[in-house]
């Protein structure tokens, strides 16, 4: 502790919010044979439940979306699943080329000209760009939506502060759901490094000023950073096709379950040579073997990495989602283009029925937004009387999950929450959520 500065194992903690820490003692087992601890285990897992046993209605940044067996089989082979990270390249040529693959896909799906592959998850692929854009262009500045998600904006916040990056909030109308282009305008200021837009937002808003809102970003000499659903991509104008600089995702949604929240895996793309050298994580490059006779892969353009470049790396990330990303190009090679496309349509009518099924019960207000949406829409219960986590309970005990609620990130909407529809769910599933949600609010 002297080494370091700090006077207290209470000090050394003091980062680590009270509300988050635990105040007692862990509350651990004494010793135990293995066919104990096995009963134990067992006993704690069977207190889950999972999608196949409740209808899940949740979303929010881990979705439920089906994985065919032939995306899990590819996945699940030995030779992917131990090839951790490929260094060696001359025995790595398989793991490298299903990367490069993953690469060429993102880009074709996002309009982007370089993809990376690949980061933690979509909060950790913010956090980069905001970092990624201080650097290209030498400001502190970052702007992004009121609407965003509480996780990623907490990442967010991690990053840059120690980066001197300072965050700055641009409203957004709880009318339509768009963002105040007045607001933002008034917050561009030649400090700004980036402006960051979420499509669909994080209440599901499609917005309709992307383009708008790119040359503001533009004209003010800043960044435009994407955020993206990649399955919206196959029916949504592609982020590269209206200005963004840096596109961002969430890339579980190809092809990986939801195993209690992660692995996740995080997409990150840009535009242009110059943004490409400052990009975070590996470029998977293809070229020939010496003797010019087969393809060959390899990695290129290292700058994030700490064995190469110590100090001067772009980012201190020190692992990566390879296996993600695999499942991701595995996932977008079964689908192809008509199948994502076919994917995006299948999910927005459901989206549509859900949202026109819901808004039939009394008392709740469904959507809350005035705007297109995909995949995931609000539903207000200020009306109802109700408390959203007695509804949450209520709801669980007849075998449906609700929506996330929103009072802590978004407190403003007051009793609101954002559900979610994708392709897993049935007209029944649907239905059911509409008649178990009418019995629990008139109860």
């Amino acid at each position: 502790m002297k080494a370091i500065g700090v006077s207290s194992i209470e000090e050394l903690y003091s980062d680590v919010p009270q509300k988050v820490r635990l105040k007692r003692k862990l509350d651990l087992l004494g010793p135990l044979s293995e066919l104990e601890a096995k009963r134990h285990i067992e006993r704690l897992l069977s207190q889950n439940s999972d999608a196949s046993e409740v209808v899940s209605f949740l979303g929010g940044g881990c979705w439920n979306h089906y994985v065919p067996a032939a995306v899990s089989e590819i996945s699940a082979r030995s030779e992917f699943v131990t090839s951790y990270t490929p260094y060696q390249a001359e025995i790595s040529q398989g793991m490298l080329q299903a990367l490069f693959e993953y690469q060429s896909m993102i880009c074709e799906l996002t309009a982007m000209d370089y993809a990376n592959s690949s980061l933690y998850d979509w909060a950790s692929a913010l956090g980069e760009a905001a970092l990624m854009a201080t650097r290209a262009t030498q400001r502190n500045e970052f702007l992004i939506p009121r609407h965003i998600h509480p996780d990623r904006r907490a990442t967010l916040k991690t990053y840059a502060e120690p980066a001197g990056i300072k965050v700055t909030e641009v409203k957004n109308d709880n009318t339509t759901g768009q963002v105040d282009l007045r607001d933002l305008e008034s917050k561009i200021t030649n400090n700004c490094a980036a402006v960051y837009l979420e499509n669909p937002s994080h209440l599901g808003c499609l917005q309709t000023k992307t383009q708008d809102i790119a040359e503001m970003a533009h004209s003010k000499g800043a960044l435009f950073v994407a955020g993206v659903d990649l399955t919206s991509l196959g029916i949504l104008k592609p982020p590269g096709k209206y200005g963004a600089d840096i596109t961002i995702a969430e890339g579980q949604c190809l092809g990986s379950a939801m195993n209690y929240g992660g692995p996740l895996l995080g997409v990150f793309a840009c535009k242009g040579e110059k943004l490409l050298r400052q990009m975070p994580g590996r470029i998977i490059g293809m070229t020939t073997t010496k003797d010019s006779r087969q393809r060959a892969y390899c990695m290129a353009l290292q700058t994030r990495e700490q064995h190469i470049r110590r100090d001067r790396a772009t980012s201190n990330i020190c692992t990566n989602e390879a296996l993600c990303a695999l499942t991701a190009a595995a996932y977008l090679s079964l689908l192809g283009a008509s199948g994502i496309r076919e994917l995006g349509t299948v999910i927005l009518s459901k989206t549509y029925y859900a949202i026109n099924e819901l808004s039939r019960i009394r008392r709740i207000k469904v959507p809350v937004m005035q705007a297109q949406h995909f995949k995931e829409f609000t539903v207000s219960f200020n009306e109802s009387g109700k408390k959203l986590r007695e509804l949450e309970l209520s709801l669980l005990e007849k075998g449906v999950q609700m929506g996330a609620p929103l009072m802590e990130s978004i407190p403003e909407l007051g009793e609101t929450a954002v559900f979610c529809v994708t392709e897993t769910h049935s007209k029944e599933d649907i239905d059911r959520l509409r008649t178990v949600l009418t019995e629990v609010l008139e109860a």
